[in-house]
């Protein structure tokens, strides 16, 4: 009880987040990407501090999980590219969150998770070509190291590829930039030891996460769970927006 003090977290609060997290897997596990988007705006609700150091690391593991599951998927060709963007994209974010306030923050994240249910709204004919790697990269490493949700940019990109090998070229990416926003963050003390404790948290929903994600890969009807979850981002957004204007 008295780690659970220093955290400021109750039981509920770790149920919950444990909770969210084994959602967000499973689905991205079996749609390609997820995860930040449907637990990111609700773990902001539970506690600011697991966004976004804590969930980024817990997203680290499940896409280094999905890469090697589909490894026979991967497609390398756009690597390069998509190192350079998200090291340009990437640094910017990492100074800004150091000095926002807490409703500045809210306020960002909230704008931030609305952008990017409108970047999944978009059905443009865009092709993963080096070019559109790299400026979705730059995108998606601001967005993700600021909230953890990096994957609208991305997704969109990649938005015609089918199956594994949607699955596991975004989860590369995902991974290098994973690492990209965590050593960032880590530079301007923005992840600190008390983040892994939040960390670890958060890995026990990916655990029993990665264990659904077969069942509800082989059920999944991905029209209609992509319409559901761009929904739950977009009210969360709105709370988190909410409690920023009170806190304003």
């Amino acid at each position: 009880m008295d780690l659970l003090s220093s955290l400021d977290l109750s039981l509920l609060d770790i149920a919950l987040a444990i909770t969210i997290v084994a959602i967000g897997t499973a689905i991205q596990s079996a749609i390609g990407f997820g995860l930040a988007m449907i637990a990111a705006p609700l773990l902001v609700l539970v506690s600011r501090s697991f966004v976004p150091g804590p969930l980024i690391v817990a997203a680290f593991f499940l896409v280094i999980w999905m890469s090697y599951a589909d490894r026979h998927a991967l497609d390398l060709s756009n690597l390069k590219a998509a190192l350079f963007g998200r090291l340009i994209g990437t640094p910017p974010a990492a100074l800004l969150i150091g000095s926002l306030s807490a409703a500045t923050y809210d306020l960002v994240f909230g704008s931030l998770v609305l952008l990017a249910v409108l970047l999944s709204l978009i059905h443009a004919n865009i092709i993963a070509s080096p070019r559109n790697v790299f400026l979705a990269t730059i995108a998606s490493g601001f967005m993700s190291t600021m909230s953890s949700i990096g994957g609208p940019p991305l997704a969109l990109v990649y938005q015609n590829a089918r199956g594994p090998a949607l699955r596991a070229n975004l989860s590369i990416l995902f991974t290098m930039g994973c690492m990209v926003s965590l050593t960032a963050l880590i530079i301007v003390g923005k992840f600190q030891l008390k983040d892994l404790i939040y960390s670890a948290i958060l890995l026990l929903g990916v655990i029993p996460g990665v264990g659904l994600s077969g069942p509800i890969k082989r059920r999944i009807d991905k029209q209609t769970v992509r319409p559901v979850l761009l929904g739950l981002c977009a009210i969360s957004a709105l709370l988190v927006l909410g409690r920023a204007f009170i806190l304003l």
